[in-house]
C-alpha cells in the first residue's frame, strides 16, 4: 500500500471546495492508494501522473520504489495544466 503526501497548494485548494466536491475528491484519491497506477495516468510532455475526478484533476508525482504518492496540485481541468 502506498503514503499519501498532499502538497500545501492541493491541501488550500481541496479547502476552497463546497463539501461534497472535496469528499469526492479525496476519497478518490485515497483510493488509489493500494494500486495508483491504476487511477493515475502519466501526464504528457512533462514528469507526473494526472488522475481525473469529473471536472476536476489530481497532478500527482509517483514514486514506486518509495511506496509514496506525493499529490502535488488539485484543480479545475480548465486551468490545471496551466503553468
Amino acid at each position: 500500500m502506498y503514503e499519501l503526501d498532499f502538497d500545501i497548494e492541493a491541501i488550500e485548494f481541496l479547502e476552497t471546495l463546497p463539501k461534497h466536491l472535496k469528499e469526492r475528491i479525496f476519497n478518490k484519491i485515497v483510493s488509489s492508494k493500494e494500486n495508483p497506477f491504476h487511477f493515475f495516468a502519466r501526464l504528457e510532455g512533462r514528469p507526473g501522473y494526472k488522475m481525473r475526478i469529473g471536472d476536476y484533476r489530481a497532478i500527482a508525482d509517483i514514486f514506486p520504489e518509495l511506496n509514496k504518492i506525493k499529490v502535488v496540485k488539485i484543480g479545475h481541468r480548465k486551468n490545471i495544466y496551466d503553468k
